[in-house]
């Protein structure tokens, strides 16, 4: 696994090659859900045979084989789209999925999941209550207001995504330690 939508596989006649997931584009490394993509991609494919299908190119200008790819019974185009981990694109002559990806990318937009989360907005200025003024709002997390541990929160209990984190992170809202919370 190289990426969210780029693997290598030795095919049988020994020979390593590169396959680029035909019309899906994950997150490049410098930008979210980049390490969202990329694990749910290597978890999608761990010990799984892989089925490389071509549409109508070959290669990319880069010389990578351009694939869709069945990992057992998952089409993992498909399913990176759907849980809002890749965005389709249409990349003619290759468009037998265009339909489906883009189906599965309105549904993940309108669920506002993976990179179609809304992103959280900082509080306007002056709006935040200042330093030592913040009520019930925990300092781990200054551009968001959420209240302090306990009770412990996750993800799915607050609205907020891809907020600033501060260590200490009394929720783990910060899994990846990359100073985002509620990513995924």
């Amino acid at each position: 696994m190289i990426d969210g939508d780029t693997i290598e596989v030795e095919l049988e006649d020994g020979n390593l090659y590169r396959v680029r997931y035909i019309e899906i584009n994950t997150p490049a490394r410098d930008e979210p859900f980049f390490y969202e993509a990329s694990a749910a991609n290597a978890e999608l494919l761990a010990g799984k045979t892989i089925l490389l299908l071509k549409d109508v190119s070959e290669v990319d200008r880069y010389d990578r084989l351009l694939r869709y790819v069945l990992a057992g019974d998952v089409f993992v185009n498909y399913e990176l789209v759907r849980l809002g981990l890749a965005e389709p694109g249409s990349y003619p002559p290759d468009t037998a999925c265009d339909e489906t990806f883009f189906g599965a990318a309105q549904t993940a937009r309108q669920a506002g999941i993976g990179i179609w989360a809304p992103l959280a907005e900082p509080l306007p200025a002056g709006a935040a209550p200042a330093e030592g003024e913040r009520g019930n709002c925990d300092p781990a997390y200054p551009t968001v207001c959420i209240p302090p541990y306990p009770p412990d929160l996750d993800c799915k209990d607050i609205p907020h995504r891809r907020f600033q984190v501060n260590p200490p992170d009394p929720h783990y809202f910060d899994g990846d330690y990359d100073g985002l919370g509620c990513e995924g």
